[in-house]
């Protein structure tokens, strides 16, 4: 074990007795302090791989760098500055605070120093100080420092929190004990005393705003370690809180102070060992302070901690499972200590007020009708400590007496509680009375996310449904999912609870009119909690989760009916989501095929419903208002045909409903004129383009024959649906969409849809909908124009599209996640086209480059539908040969499949690098 002592008194030793001034010194020291810090860096790394001990390590770190301070001051006073014979006023101390005053440092972590004074800085501290500062600079550590005096630290401390906790942790180093100790004494007895209520109320307060600049939730797939809900700055803030109410000087003497039980307190020490070695190996895998667990780093992490695969988890998501469990514990812990400062009276207001805000106005009750229950401080606790033996149920009561009277719910209760999972056995699973107080908080019309994320924290969520407790904590490894599965279900419950509410009738119209229409409010909620329960399993979760729904659905008292509901729900919870983003929604036989799996307008309404809620759900940004225009269109085509108007004489007299409407709009067009331009367009393009597109078509169609122009772009933005239409006029070619994908990769535009038509005289009009890059509506505006001009520049000739590409997006493949390529090619899902469906990882100039290949093989784009998941892409073409029928022969499908493939062949090779050659020739089922 390298030893750093040692070392550096070689170093001192070795220093040439010329170097009396301070470059010289500096010239000398640096560069044998940096190997030294190097060499102990090395071995701290080599011992946390071997005993995989975090606080070690990072202890490890800071005596190294302890040795190392102390052999900068000693070289400046012996080289430099000696002083023999020091003054009153020429004492010293130099004190580690903050972390470093902790004992415990990461390898990037700033080395946080006060120079400790008497009462005023003398020439010889000044020039000590500035000295041993600029060679800690030469050296690249951060450094945060002060140098003050005893009465200036404690005014600076008075008058500033950060500062009177960083003082907190002051730990001397060298110098003059004495000077400390007044510090310390002073500090006790003139700041601390008779303030621990306004010190924790400013802790509690600061960690709010942290937690909501790292982000709210405890189970962001990327989370922040150090500063994020349930990292490591919440258990200092704890120890903080601790340490300035009870007057503790180390972490050991909280079980005596009575905040922790010893079991307790071991969770604290598991917790702080756990995200001390994440934290360790993210700063040694980097080599700088990083702090955010990325995607790119999770890997790493997972693979330094010895998680590999299994039970359909892959070894990353077995690492952020680990990793997102610790997380909830630190949260359990925070709500302990607040309960016990609550009891002491160190705490002014009940620190679960804050999720309770939206009661703030609301009545609560003030008695309760429980005989094992009372209102204590406005809030539901339990009469004594045999609350929950004398009745497991109670376990479940507690959280719907919460619900029922709009309480929150008291620490010691929930303690309690979480104390008491052993109780939640399968005789309360299957109790009748257990499940109906469970149904009635989930269908509940106050708050049933915030009273289910409760259960779920204190563990009797998981506790009461097995199936449950195995997606606690558990993240999908991909950039789709924001959040982890429990969350997300707990979330979409959320988005539910606020439609059914009436609170997102602007944003989410159509849901929220169809949910006063359903006949299954029971069982849309029990499949929104259940729709992605089976994830993780080898299996698609979403027939396991049918399976799962089936067995749960009788046991929390649904009727059979209202079971099989549910299955089917979670079943074909995806359905929806991908038949409106990838789908041709102008095809009859889309609406056929989709009619047929759903089958009455009540399991249309349901599913609908559950759609938007999880695609609300997924993260901020997911839900667009485009993907809602996509849904209420498919909707309205299956409603129109489960309600028996599918016949082709329906169709027709809808576009003639269609074109009336338009020509009142086109009211200065004379009949002869609106008549010919009605013609020019076929039945899919009156379905499916809405009725505004429409008028602007005509206007832009008029304006440009009237010119005689044969080719024009046009573009706007759309901000409600947070998109740029891009729409092209052109003589009909199959290089077209090609050219216009090339040069929206060629700026960077993201395409989500594109609405491709060919007009009964050979033009095509295309409308392609790009991802809206800048909010203000000039710099859109501008990017639209530059991408117009280049389609324009192509189609004359004068600029050759691959190059532009090129130029802007050199082939590379990301390397943090690895999407096996798939392909399918379906000549059932339409009557006219042959559809051929690819799923690949997505880059910039993928769309153009699959465009390309499809035109390379002679065949027409008739309609694209672009859809992007995250890292993955999933885009639909319909295509036709060029005598506009359907590829049938063998051999030009299998040229297909060969053209496609090559456009993935990097990743192919990326997989079978990483010896995924299973996932090459058998892709995983896609997911949402």
């Amino acid at each position: 074990m390298f030893d750093a002592a040692p070392a550096l008194e070689k170093v001192l030793e070795s220093l040439d007795r010329d170097a009396r001034e301070p470059t010289r010194l500096r010239a000398a020291l640096v560069p044998e302090l940096r190997k030294v810090i190097e060499a102990g860096h090395k071995d701290a790394e080599r011992q946390l791989l071997k005993d995989r001990n975090g606080v070690a390590c990072a202890q490890r770190i800071s005596r190294l760098t302890d040795h190392v301070v102390k052999a900068i001051f000693d070289a400046v006073v012996w080289r430099l500055y000696p002083n023999d014979n020091p003054s009153t006023g020429e004492q010293l101390a130099i004190v580690a605070t903050g972390g470093y005053g902790r004992g415990t440092m990461a390898p990037g972590s700033d080395i946080d120093l006060l120079f400790l004074l008497p009462y005023k800085q003398t020439a010889w501290s000044e020039s000590v100080v500035e000295a041993m500062l600029y060679v800690l600079w030469d050296l690249k550590l951060k450094v945060g420092h002060a140098t003050r005096s005893v009465e200036e630290c404690l005014r600076e401390g008075r008058a500033d929190m950060t500062i009177r906790t960083a003082l907190l942790e002051a730990r001397f180093l060298f110098g003059s004990r004495t000077l400390f100790e007044q510090l310390v004494t002073r500090f006790d007895g003139e700041l601390v005393m008779g303030t621990a209520a306004e010190f924790v109320d400013a802790k509690l307060r600061e960690r709010d705003g942290r937690v909501a600049k790292a982000g709210s939730s405890r189970y962001l797939v990327e989370p922040n370690v150090k500063d994020g809900k349930g990292g490591l700055r919440d258990l200092n803030t704890l120890f903080w809180i601790a340490k300035y109410t009870y007057r503790v000087r180390d972490q050991a003497e909280l079980v005596n102070a009575g905040l922790f039980t010893a079991e307790e307190y071991r969770l604290f020490e598991r917790c702080d060992e756990f995200l001390w070695r994440v934290r360790c190996h993210m700063h040694f895998a980097t080599g700088r302070a990083e702090e955010r667990l990325s995607f790119g780093l999770q890997p790493k992490i997972a693979e330094r901690f010895g998680f590999g695969a299994r039970g359909g988890l892959s070894g990353v998501e077995r690492f952020m499972k680990a990793y997102f469990l610790v997380a909830k514990e630190v949260g359990d812990l925070t709500a302990i200590v607040c309960s016990e400062l609550e009891a002491r009276h160190a705490k002014r207001t009940p620190v679960l007020d804050r999720w309770i805000g939206r009661f703030r106005d609301r009545f609560r009750a003030t008695t309760i009708e429980a005989e094992d229950f009372r209102i204590d401080n406005g809030r539901v606790n339990t009469r004594n400590e045999a609350t929950f033996e004398r009745d497991p149920v109670n376990l479940i009561r507690l959280f719907w007496l919460a619900d029922r009277h709009n309480l929150p719910i008291h620490p010691d209760a929930a303690r309690l509680a979480n104390r008491s999972l052993r109780l939640v056995s399968q005789a309360v699973r299957t109790d009748p009375e257990a499940n109906r107080l469970f149904l009635d908080i989930l269908t509940s019309k106050n708050a049933p996310e915030t009273i289910l994320r409760l259960m779920n924290e204190a563990g009797v969520l998981g506790r009461f449904i097995p199936d449950f407790r195995r997606i606690v904590a558990m993240m999908q490894f991909n950039m789709y999912h924001h959040f982890t599965v429990d969350e997300h279900l707990l979330r979409t419950l959320g988005v539910l609870s606020a439609v059914d509410s009436g609170r997102l009738e602007e944003e989410h119209p159509l849901a929220s009119r169809l949910i006063g229409t359903i006949q299954n409010r029971r069982a849309l909620f029990v499949a929104v909690l259940l729709h992605d329960i089976a994830k993780g399993r080898p299996e698609d979760h979403s027939i396991a989760g049918a399976a799962i729904a089936k067995k749960l659905g009788p046991r929390f008292g649904l009727t059979q009916a209202e079971t099989g509901t549910v299955s089917w729900l979670v079943e074909h919870h995806l359905l929806m989501s991908m038949v409106a983003q990838s789908r041709d929604l102008s095809d009859p036989k889309t609406i056929e095929k989709f009619a047929a799996v759903v089958q009455s307008l009540e399991r249309l309404k349901l599913l609908t419903i559950l759609t938007v809620a999880d695609i609300k759900a997924v993260g901020p940004g997911t839900w667009t208002a485009w993907k809602g225009t996509l849904l209420r269109t498919l909707y309205e085509e299956t409603e129109v045909y489960l309600s028996g108007g599918h016949s082709e004489f329906a169709r027709t007299d809808r576009v003639r409903l269609i074109q009336m409407a338009l020509r009142e709009r086109l009211s200065d067009w004379s009949a002869e004129d609106f008549d010919g331009y009605a013609a020019r367009h076929n039945q899919a393009y009156w379905l499916k383009v809405d009725g505004t597109r429409q008028f602007k078509n005509a206007g832009f169609l008029k304006a440009v024959t009237d010119e005689g122009r044969t080719s024009a772009t046009a573009y706007e933005t759309d901000v409600f649906r947070g998109v740029t239409e891009l729409t092209v006029y052109s003589p009909d070619h199959p290089r077209l969409l090609a050219i216009i994908t090339g040069a929206c990769a060629a700026a960077g535009g993201n395409i989500v849809d594109a609405q491709i038509f060919t007009t009964t005289d050979g033009f095509a009009l295309d409308t392609i909908f790009i991802s809206r890059a800048f909010e203000r509506d000039e710099d859109e505006m501008r990017r639209a124009k530059r991408i117009a001009t280049a389609i324009e520049k192509a189609l004359k000739g004068e600029i050759k599209i691959a190059e532009l590409v090129a130029d802007k997006h050199p082939k590379e493949s990301p390397k943090t996640f690895l999407v096996p390529p798939d392909l399918s090619i379906d000549n059932a899902l339409s009557s006219r086209e042959t559809v051929i469906e690819i799923t690949g990882l997505d880059r910039p100039g993928l769309l153009y480059e699959l465009t390309t290949a499809i035109n390379r093989l002679g065949l027409n784009i008739v309609s694209a539908h672009i859809a992007t998941f995250g890292e993955r892409a999933v885009d639909v073409f319909y295509v036709v040969d060029l005598t506009g029928t359907r590829v049938m022969q063998p051999d030009r499908l299998a040229a297909i499949r060969v053209a496609v493939m090559e456009v993935f062949a990097g990743d192919v090779a990326a997989l079978r690098a990483e010896g995924l050659d299973a996932l090459v020739d058998s892709p995983p089922p896609r997911e949402a």
